[in-house]
């Protein structure tokens, strides 16, 4: 009896250790509660804000490594006739050199002999050394503009590895952000639906007639609302910000490069009470972000991944400045 009741003493004590490891474990590990819509869209819009400027310095080098590479195969096109250009002018001087060379002193009393006239021997050394030092001076001119452009190429060559190697290390950067915010979005994708096409606009799209190539540019950027968002892309089928403004006004005629920073550079300063359809509002203060004026204190911009292009307000956003295409 002693030992049974020790044994069961024992078990109870057991049991009691037991449950109060559980209660220890259930107080120090709470159980997490469902981030709520607000809270996701919250943490997306701070991960969007540490992407986007990713983004456009990737733009940034990207638009001048294609720019760069132009360059570089223009000067090769201009070197190459340069280059024959030399060719040709060296075989005439040498031509001249070795008929002044069979006219030296070795065959001058023969020359003299056939012409019968010593100063007309004289006039045609003159002329051909006077043509042998036109040539060699064109010569001389012709490979200083080709050593000039082969200089210009190798700078550029030089700076397209280096951006190549910057694009390389963008893209790296990118893909690591890029995968927080995917990993956001299939969280916000488990909590209600993507924006319906009516939540993306803000009343009429253009609110306010527009005139003349800003009033084109405006009706297109109005035309690609509901068009997904896809980094470093210009169109037709989706867009980043940059790439939106882009796009819009090179359908009114006007170049624009793919990159905010460049934008900014692109157009008259405009003040904000100023403002006009068809103008480029920027936002934060390293100005990452861009969208296109539509009046009414209306834009129309690609916000960021997982929303389509979209209006919203321009009071939405950290507002820095705005310009004017054109």
């Amino acid at each position: 009896m002693q030992r049974s009741h020790a044994t069961t003493t024992v078990l109870r004590g057991l049991v009691f250790a037991v449950l109060a490891c559980a209660l220890a474990l259930t107080h120090a590990a709470p159980a997490v509660a469902e981030p709520s819509i607000a809270e996701i869209e919250k943490q997306l819009d701070e991960a969007w804000e540490k992407l986007e400027p990713v983004i456009e310095q990737y733009n940034k080098v990207h638009s001048q490594l294609q720019a760069n590479l132009k360059r570089s195969s223009d000067l090769r096109a201009r070197s190459r006739p340069l280059a024959l250009q030399v060719e040709m002018a060296a075989a005439r001087a040498g031509t001249i050199a070795a008929r002044q060379y069979r006219l030296g002193p070795a065959s001058g009393l023969s020359a003299l002999l056939t012409t019968g006239s010593p100063q007309t021997f004289g006039y045609r050394l003159a002329i051909l050394d006077y043509l042998a030092r036109a040539d060699a001076q064109q010569v001389a001119e012709v490979a200083a503009l080709r050593d000039k452009y082969d200089a210009d190429r190798a700078t550029v060559d030089a700076l397209v590895a280096q951006q190549r190697q910057q694009d390389t290390e963008l893209a790296a950067r990118k893909k690591v952000i890029e995968g927080e915010v995917d990993r956001l979005e299939k969280l916000r994708a488990r909590l209600g639906p993507p924006p319906s096409k009516s939540s993306l606009y803000i009343g009429n799209c253009p609110p306010v007639y527009a005139a003349g190539a800003a009033g084109i540019a405006v009706k297109t950027a109005c035309a690609q609302i509901g068009k997904p968002y896809v980094w470093a892309s210009g169109g037709p089928d989706s867009f980043d910000c940059s790439g939106l403004t882009q796009y819009a006004w090179k359908a009114a005629g006007v170049s624009l490069t793919h990159f905010t920073g460049a934008q900014w550079t692109e157009g008259a300063a405009v003040s904000k009470a100023n403002l006009r359809p068809g103008d480029l509002v920027f936002f934060y203060s390293d100005l990452h972000h861009v969208g296109m004026y539509v009046g009414n204190g209306l834009l129309v911009h690609a916000s960021r991944a997982g929303i389509p292009v979209k209006m919203a307000r321009i009071d939405s956003m950290p507002y820095m400045g705005a310009r004017r295409p054109g």
